[in-house]
């Protein structure tokens, strides 16, 4: 496999038939649908700009265009949904969950763009740009939050930006695995690993409500709130140490994520843009998983 060929057979096979091979409802097919996605992935790989990339993947301007019509319509979600079903299938879904969120810089050409304040932005409706683009002011600057919900096993099920600023517990319940296939799909995890950055009653009276064990420690202000009301301040809640220590595998996934360098980066000027990238490294992952199993 050549530096320019990313994709094994056995993976490309499991999404070729996903993808659309036109330019549009009327456009001419595309040469090699293969190239194109080859062509987004290498970009995102090496953090290039898109006039950057390679000819052999051909024009850069129907690369981006590709990309940019499928991450509007959903494309992208549709493959890795498709990819969630067959891996369950295949019993390779540890249900067992863990959830977190990362930060990702966002470049200057990520910034210039006009947005309002992020009051009021929708950034669970896939299909539609924020008005503030996902982009906040957190410590380091401007930022984007990329969220991860990911099995047992550090692959991811779920993934949603936010700005940098915005806590992790309000993006929390939008976090839901949605599948395709035959019959009822699993969408409920049998429990769920977090940090203290999930310690809420909003996210444990969700979790109660599916359910769901939850593996989340309690903060030291929560603590104290809680043994000053004395017995109306409740029993603590439940908490295995021993399950929290499998939360490490979204740390994990973060670090395989951000071997991407334009995601490490955020270069693109709009969220869907730059969340469809993540969803393509998800599915990415999946086919890697896939084409493994004998």
């Amino acid at each position: 496999m050549s530096r320019f060929q990313l994709l094994s057979d056995a993976q490309w096979a499991l999404i070729e038939d996903l993808l659309p091979v036109r330019t549009g409802k009327r456009g001419r097919p595309f040469s090699d649908a293969r190239a194109m996605v080859e062509g987004i992935i290498y970009r995102y790989r090496c953090g290039i700009a898109w006039r950057d990339v390679p000819e052999v993947f051909g024009p850069w301007q129907t690369i981006w265009t590709w990309h940019r019509r499928m991450a509007g319509d959903g494309t992208w979600d549709i493959v890795l949904q498709r990819l969630l079903t067959e891996a369950d299938a295949a019993g390779l879904v540890d249900w067992a969950v863990s959830v977190d969120s990362t930060i990702a810089r966002a470049h200057q050409h990520a910034t210039n763009i006009t947005r309002p304040t992020g009051a009021g932005s929708n950034y669970t409706d896939l299909r539609s740009e924020p008005p503030d683009h996902a982009i906040g002011r957190s410590r380091g600057g401007w930022s984007t939050k990329v969220h991860h919900l990911v099995d047992g096993a550090g692959r991811p099920l779920v993934a949603l930006v936010g700005p940098g600023q915005a806590g992790d517990a309000p993006m929390f319940p939008h976090l839901r695995v949605a599948r395709v296939g035959r019959g009822r799909a699993r969408t409920r995890p049998d429990r769920l690993r977090g940090d203290k950055a999930y310690s809420s009653r909003a996210v444990r009276r969700h979790l109660r409500a599916r359910s769901i064990t939850a593996a989340i420690p309690e903060p030291a202000d929560q603590i104290g709130h809680r043994k000053r009301r004395g017995s109306r301040g409740g029993r603590p809640p439940a908490f295995d140490p021993i399950d929290y220590r499998g939360r490490n595998v979204v740390e994990r996934q973060f670090n395989l994520l951000k071997q991407w360098r334009g995601l490490a980066t955020r270069y693109d000027k709009l969220s869907i843009v730059y969340r469809s990238a993540v969803i393509l490294h998800a599915a990415i992952t999946w086919t890697k998983a896939l084409s493994d199993t004998p």
